[in-house]
This record gives structure tokens, sequence and C-alpha cells, in this order.
């Protein structure tokens, strides 16, 4: 009863109460019809959306439309299973949908089509659904079986911290069949791909490139032949949480660290190249939504002095799109984006996409690209390394933080505006400080020959966009 009460709606679950507005059997068919058509779930008929407990009784006879809706309005009939519930003498509806990864489901009566998002239920148009039959085209991949799977390719470690994470005490194989990564027949058991991609030790022996690979560039371009740039390129090639984690450690360990001036206080602050939230939720992304059925094409992440791109095989699924993208969502591998999501890799509502986009912002950095094109999505987080001062001192730095105090609030934008910008000529400084020539003029001279922390760049003794910058010692 806890649950029905206080579980917060989302992909897999949702309330509909008696005083709700249009609570209509018809309304109740077009949820069911949404979650046929995305991942399943379970809708609680009779229980409000703050979590009271109602009665279905009081709909007397009407209360058979509820049991039939499924059967009157849903084409073609779906896995839904009627449970009805009495807690503390009241009545109240379970539907419990199972995802079906082929079909396509839709009113009887007048053909509308809806697909469960997030928390909300949307009709589609006619693009939308052609696209929805696109993905499940992709969706029957992962629930493939794959018939010559080697048992002693599974991670036994890894299927274990899964069963510790659902508090599930049966055997590993069982809560596979459970959570349709796997199947049982005659008391045989049979892997399907999205248990492969998940707990296999070695994946590519069974899918090709279900890979990752990270590639470093000298420069801001890749270049070929006598040019060849790439100074780093790197596997990885194990299940999908394994890759997440090593993933993980290793651009830890590969991105740097720059300053960020704090205006307030004068401190430069080490801030990371990219935010972790922003590349994490970015290759775990790629990992979770790829279409994996496209065979011979690894996730990369391709590393360029400006830049992190991260790409995957095929198209954005279903309705989403890059204007979109913050807030639609749909699995296109459902199973595995469910297992993720049990094992704390995936979050739910959509909530990666958007951390992407709110980490970049904190860090003042440039808003997240996502690009289609080709049939891959590409997501690029620029940085500002490549016009920031990472060849300042710490000599300067000290200076600047034991003198903050003493600048006025023109000198410190002065300053704050080398220090992003690298360089800037006097009327760039006047635009920014809003301040006379002149005055700017007298700041500069007072960082050039009391602090000696800038220099002028220009051979002409008279030129108006000459440029001045941090010192280079």
């Amino acid at each position: 009863m806890d649950f029905l009460k206080n579980k917060r709606e989302n992909q897999y679950f949702e309330r509909k109460g008696l005083g709700e507005k249009e609570i209509s059997p018809t309304k109740i068919a077009n949820e069911l019809i949404g979650m046929l058509n995305a991942d399943g779930g379970v809708l609680a008929f009779g229980v409000s959306n703050d979590g009271e407990i109602q009665d279905l009784n009081c709909l007397g006879e009407r209360i058979s439309d509820y049991r039939n809706l499924f059967i009157d309005f849903i084409e073609p009939h779906g896995n839904i299973k009627l449970e009805e519930v009495n807690i503390e003498g009241k009545l109240i509806f379970l539907y419990h949908v199972d995802q079906d990864i082929e079909r396509i489901f839709k009113r009887k009566d007048n053909e509308q089509i809806f697909l469960r998002v997030d928390d909300k239920n949307k009709q589609l148009d006619r693009d939308a659904v052609r696209n929805l039959e696109y993905d499940k085209q992709i969706r029957k991949f992962e629930d493939e079986v794959e018939p010559e799977f080697d048992f002693n390719d599974l991670d036994i470690k890894l299927l274990n911290r899964y069963k510790q994470k659902l508090n599930y005490e049966g055997d590993s194989l069982d809560l596979l069949v459970k959570r349709h990564l796997a199947i049982k027949k005659e008391g045989q058991f049979k892997i399907k791909k999205a248990g492969i991609l998940l707990f296999a030790k070695e994946p590519e022996k069974y899918i090709t490139s279900a890979s990752l690979r990270y590639i470093r560039y000298e420069g801001t371009d890749a270049k070929v032949g006598t040019e060849h740039n790439v100074v780093k390129d790197v596997r990885f090639e194990k299940n999908i949480p394994w890759i997440i984690e090593e993933v993980k450690k290793f651009l830890k360990a590969t991105l740097k660290d720059y300053y960020f001036l704090d205006l307030d206080t004068g401190r430069f602050n080490k801030v990371p190249e990219y935010p972790e939230e922003a590349w994490l939720e970015g290759v775990v992304n790629a990992l979770c939504h790829r279409s994996y059925n496209v065979q011979g094409n690894a996730i990369y992440i391709k590393h360029y002095d400006d830049r992190l791109e991260i790409s995957n095989s095929g198209p954005l699924p279903a309705q989403v799109n890059v204007e979109n993208i913050r807030t639609e969502r749909f699995s296109r591998n459902p199973r595995t984006a469910r297992a993720l999501e049990d094992m704390g890799f995936v979050r739910q509502l959509n909530e990666g996409v958007s951390r992407i986009y709110q980490s970049m912002e904190k860090s003042m950095l440039s808003t997240p690209e996502y690009v289609e094109k080709n049939g891959n999505v590409y997501l690029t987080l620029r940085n500002k390394i490549s016009n920031h001062t990472k060849t300042i001192s710490d000599t300067i730095l000290k200076t600047i933080q034991d003198n903050w105090a003493n600048y006025n609030l023109t000198q410190k934008r002065i300053l704050q505006y080398l220090f992003y910008h690298n360089e800037a000529t006097i009327k760039e400084l006047v635009d920014v400080t809003g301040i006379h020539e002149k005055n700017v003029r007298l700041y500069l001279n007072q960082f050039m020959e009391n602090e000696k922390i800038i220099n002028r760049i220009s051979e002409k003794q008279r030129d108006k966009n000459a440029k001045y910058a941090f010192k280079k010692h």
C-alpha cells in the first residue's frame, strides 16, 4: 500500500483517481496504449494523485466497462493483466502492462496512437508513428536470443551485484528471466542480446562492435596522412557496466583542470576541463540508446583541444529530436535501460540529458550541442581551454589573488575579461567595463608597469588595435 500511495509516477507507474477529469474507460485505454507502445508498466486505477485509496465499487454497473476496456478499445490485444485488489474494504484495479517490442497499439474506435514518455501520455502524429515503427524494429534486436552463448562468459560478480541492488535472493539466471534478459524453456536457459550487453565478459564475441573507442587528437581537427595527429587510441570492450566504470576512471585521469576566476573573492578555483556529470551522462546515454543492430560501428569519444565529441550509431529515437531532447524520452533499448537504472547508472525522467545542460551551465561552458547526421547522433561539449590562459604562470595568479582586495570593480572586470578571453583590445575593454578609454589605458598601464602582469602586443607605437594579454612567464 505504501508503494501505491508514495511511489513517484514515472515511465513505469501511473495513478488514476475517480475524481480526475475525463476519467472514462477510453481515457484509461489511452494510458494503457501509451504503456504498451513504450516500456510497459502498472496503472493503478482508484488511487488519486495524492495517494488516496478510493473505492471503485461506487461505479456500480459501470465497473464492467473498466474491466473490459482493453478488449473494447485497444487493438491489437496486448498483454494486459487486470488485478483487482481490496485494501481496507476498498476496491482498486491494477492494470499490469507488458511491453511489446514488435507491435504498435492503437484505439480500436478512432485509430489514435499514444506513447508513454516519462510520466505523461502523448498522442503521436504520423511522423512520430513512423519513427516508433523504426524503433520497434531495433528493439527486436535486444530481445533476440543468442543460441551460441557460452554461460562461462557470464560475469558472475556483476550478476551478484545486480542481485544485491534488487535485494533478490533467488538464482541469478531466474532474475535475468524475470527482467526479460533471458528465457527459460524446458528447464534450459537462453540469454538474450540485452543480457549479453549487460553481463557477458566479452560481448563482442556475440555482438560486433559492442564497444567504445576513445581517440585523442592533437589540435582541433582530425588529420590524415603525413599530418596524422592521433596521440592516443584506447578501446573499451567489455559489458556496459564495466565500460561505464572504466571510462569514468580513464577520463577523470585524462581530462585537465583549468582555473575559474571568482569575481567576488578573487580566488582562482580549479575546475575540470569538462564537468564529470556532463561527459559521464553523455557516455551512459550513448551506451544505453545506440542501435546495437547496426554492426561494425562502435561508440566514439573523440577528444580535441577545444571539444569532446561523443557519437553513437542510430538516429534519435521515436519522437525525440535535437530541439526537444531535454524534455522528451524514449528508450531504444528498454530492457538494457531498465537494468542500468536498477544498477544506478541511468536516470529516469530524462534527468540525464538535463544534467548535461545544467552542469555545463554551472561551469560557465558552452551549451551542449546535439546533431543528428548520417544515421548517427553526436553530442559535442566545448571547453574554454583553447581560448583560456592555460599558460598563465603561478606567479601571476598569486599576484592577482594577493592584490584582489585592492582592485576596484573596473580593474576586476578587466582582469576577468583577459582571463577568459586570453587577450583584448582597448575597445573591447571599454565595451565590457563601460568606462572611458582614458581610464582603461590608465589601469592597463598600472598592470604593466607596477605589477608587471600584463603585456601590450603590437609592433606599432600607436596602434588602436593593439592587444593586451597576461605575460607568458
